[in-house]
């Protein structure tokens, strides 16, 4: 599994820790909702601490957590399954969080573009070995036809700056 961020391989410097997993003495772990609640306090004492929610999994539950978690990872079970979308675009744009956000699971290239304009900002590539791929992904696009959590200005708009940019130096 590679990990990319900002269109690039990096090392993972997390650990997914399942719910029976002992934690690292230290490092930053990524946990499960039902681990979240059950350790919440000690897993702040730790410091570093992420939550990976799956796709039936709302962020309303962390709501109010949202300040301690380094990353959160939404998880994306299949490719049918696109409520991690909605899931990001309500954490970026309703709720304001402003750290990691991860996607995780079934992370396909065709959909690379659309996940980063919804807030991610790291995939983990399990399933197609050339991270480079997923990196041009990115880029793969110049022109958006809606509004999206990454702010671009759409076609339309564009095409409306264009529009007073010409009548402007018209005058």
């Amino acid at each position: 599994m590679k990990l990319l961020k900002d269109g690039k391989p990096v090392t993972d410097d997390w650990v997914h820790l399942d719910d029976a997993d002992p934690a690292p003495a230290a490092g930053g772990v990524i946990v499960s909702l039902d681990r979240w609640r059950a350790e919440r306090d000690a897993l702040l004492k730790r410091g570093q601490v992420g939550i990976r929610l799956k796709s039936n999994e709302a962020p309303a539950e962390i709501r109010d957590d949202l300040g301690h978690f380094g990353v959160i990872a939404l998880e994306f079970p299949v490719y049918r399954d696109g409520r991690a979308f909605s899931y990001a675009r309500l954490l970026r744009e309703r709720f304001g969080y402003k750290g990691e956000l991860r996607a995780v699971g079934n992370v396909l290239f065709d959909q690379l573009a659309f996940m980063h304009r919804c807030g991610f900002d790291a995939f983990e590539v399990q399933k197609d070995p050339d991270a480079d791929r997923f990196a041009k992904a990115l880029t793969a696009f110049s022109v958006r036809y809606q509004r999206a959590a990454d702010d671009a200005q759409t076609a339309l708009e564009l095409r409306h700056k264009a529009r007073r940019n010409v009548a402007q130096e018209g005058r």
